[in-house]
């Protein structure tokens, strides 16, 4: 597992804890093998940051890339007793056809001190569009939980701004304007305008396939948080991609165990339901999961990646001073999950009836 270090003057490593709502970068060094990079330190999230093992947001300061990325993220994965559900869930949504950040697993140290296990994530932006080959286009980030594709907040109130819960990554506030768009069509077109207009800004199969990758692992903040919008420059089109994606695979964010029906098969939002309100709609989402649940999210394809990634991580789980399972513990955590994929599967196929 690669080592990180990271060397911080102690007085800005206070600056963070002081205020650690704090986006501010701080100045730091980041050393990977026999090179060293200036970087620039925060801590991110929202739960994590009131636990004594905090994720951290890093950019590149000198020089400004380092193999083709500006800014990585090194998640906590606190939470998580299998320290492996959100690089499990990317990867999974990565095979599927859904664009995903790449991650790997680290070996943290902070002026000296082993801060444990992590993973290295992408951060979703032009950089990442770049490295993949993709057109260029607007990135907006679902930064909490209005942004539901609604009028109205999650408590039914009716929202100050269209855009709220939106944060724009990549691009300018004009930007939104497009996205703006596709929320008051969705809230506003009757079916058969919004069935021939939703074709004209929204990459229909492509979020679909996403929307059975949420279903399948059942991410409850996936729907209304936890997701980006790249409008595609080529096509014109919005497509969308997860992140933080560790409350997953039978346990929530907190790591507490989930029931296999918790999530619908249906999902939920806004824009959700309109689309699977319309025949043309739901009988495609039904082929693709049906798909999903016949070839990818199984036993038998889960189980050799589920195994390479529990035995590349457990040698490693000794010197995590916040990791506090035993190796039996984390090793039927493995077996936890897969008994998950049975039953999910099992109950997403008997629920099939209601996409007919």
């Amino acid at each position: 597992m690669q080592k990180y270090e990271i060397f911080i003057n102690p007085k800005m490593l206070n600056k963070l804890d002081k205020d650690i709502w704090m986006d501010q970068h701080v100045p730091a060094v980041l050393k990977i093998g026999g090179n060293r990079y200036s970087i620039g330190l925060s801590y991110r999230g929202n739960v994590i940051r009131k636990k004594k093992k905090k994720s951290y947001n890093i950019i590149f300061q000198k020089p400004f890339t380092v193999n083709g990325a500006h800014e990585f993220h090194l998640n906590a994965e606190f939470n998580d007793p299998s320290l492996c559900r959100n690089k499990l869930s990317l990867d999974f949504f990565d095979r599927i056809g859904i664009t995903s950040p790449h991650s790997r697993h680290i070996l943290l140290y902070i002026n000296g001190f082993c801060k444990g296990i992590y993973l290295e994530l992408e951060s979703f932006d032009q950089f990442l569009l770049q490295k993949r080959k993709l057109p260029m286009g607007p990135i907006i980030y679902a930064t909490n939980y209005h942004a539901n594709f609604s009028l109205l907040t999650p408590e039914n109130e009716l929202k100050t701004h269209i855009d709220e819960g939106y944060t724009v990554k990549y691009g300018n506030k004009n930007d939104l304007s497009s996205l703006e768009s596709l929320i008051t069509m969705t809230n506003t077109l009757h079916n058969d305008e919004f069935e021939k207009h939703i074709k004209q800004v929204l990459d229909i199969d492509q979020y679909l396939t996403w929307l059975a990758g949420v279903v399948c692992t059942q991410n409850f903040d996936g729907f209304i948080h936890n997701y980006a919008l790249y409008q595609n420059s080529k096509s014109g089109l919005f497509e969308i991609t997860p992140w933080d994606y560790d409350g997953t695979w039978g346990r929530d964010l907190h790591g507490k165990p989930i029931s296999n029906d918790f999530v619908p098969i249906t999902g939920y939002n806004t824009l959700t339901g309109r689309l699977l309100y319309l025949d043309q709609f739901k009988k495609k989402y039904r082929e693709i999961l049906l798909l999903i649940l016949e070839k990818e999210f199984t036993i038998e394809t889960q189980t050799q990646y589920i195994d390479e990634l529990f035995q590349f991580v457990k040698p490693f789980i000794h010197i995590d001073p916040f990791f506090k399972a035993s190796e039996e513990q984390f090793s039927l955590e493995k077996e936890f999950i897969l008994i998950y994929i049975r039953n999910r599967n099992a109950y997403l196929k008997q629920q099939m009836s209601k996409l007919d």
